[in-house]
């Protein structure tokens, strides 16, 4: 309904508008590194669904509305994006391992933490969205924005664990119904008709990213 409601409203306005999808439409993907011309692999009906199926549907409309009534969209597909002012409850995970080492708590990986994701910096996503945005009226997307780094969880840890100097332990759970197994963008598209591609590597934005909770958890 949101996104119905906000393309209505950029229909009457003559607006352009932006749809921040995600890289979670891929699924657990068949195919790596995830291309734009990659459908996907979702579980309609699974745990994962409501979000995953939830932003594909919402992409359906914006072309939709771009295709009838010549709305002006932009679509990008955002990977695991991170950095300062995250809330430490935000229940996305750097944020929470973050939060776990510097306050010596258990770090909690699930499965094996062999599952790979890709870490963008804010920054850099940022510049990937203005560039969007500014771009071309026949460049609509989708197109992915995401860094190509590809690191399992249990290097995100181990990491995170280093440059906090923590010495929280590493605890194993059950690995959740539908979580995908590897996570990478191709950003090829990006570069061809933005000209972006990120700049600020795990080590350093892991590092930006640290000291601004340890600012925040020192004033809790």
């Amino acid at each position: 309904m949101g996104s119905i409601n906000m393309l209505g409203l950029a229909k009457r306005l003559k607006a352009k508008i932006l749809q921040a999808s995600t890289s979670e439409i891929y699924g657990n993907p068949s195919i790596h590194p995830q291309g734009e011309d990659y459908w996907g692999n979702v579980n309609p009906i699974g745990l994962r669904s409501c979000y995953d199926e939830g932003k594909r549907c919402a992409g359906t409309l914006f072309f939709d509305y771009h295709r009838q009534n010549r709305v002006n969209i932009r679509v990008v597909r955002l990977f695991n994006t991170y950095g300062p002012r995250m809330h430490p409850n935000d229940g996305r995970v750097v944020s929470n391992f973050i939060v776990q080492a510097l306050k010596g708590e258990d770090m909690t990986v699930y499965g094996y933490g062999s599952q790979t994701r890709s870490f963008c910096y804010v920054d850099d996503l940022i510049e990937g969205l203005i560039r969007m945005m500014n771009g071309p009226d026949d460049f609509v997307g989708p197109v992915n924005l995401g860094n190509p780094g590809e690191f399992t969880i249990l290097e995100l840890v181990k990491k995170i664990l280093q440059l906090a100097g923590s010495k929280s332990r590493i605890v194993y759970r059950p690995l959740p119904q539908d979580d995908p197994l590897r996570r990478k963008p191709d950003i090829r598209l990006a570069d061809e008709k933005l000209q972006w591609i990120p700049k600020v590597g795990l080590d350093d934005g892991l590092k930006r990213t640290i000291e601004y909770f340890e600012r925040i958890l020192e004033g809790c």
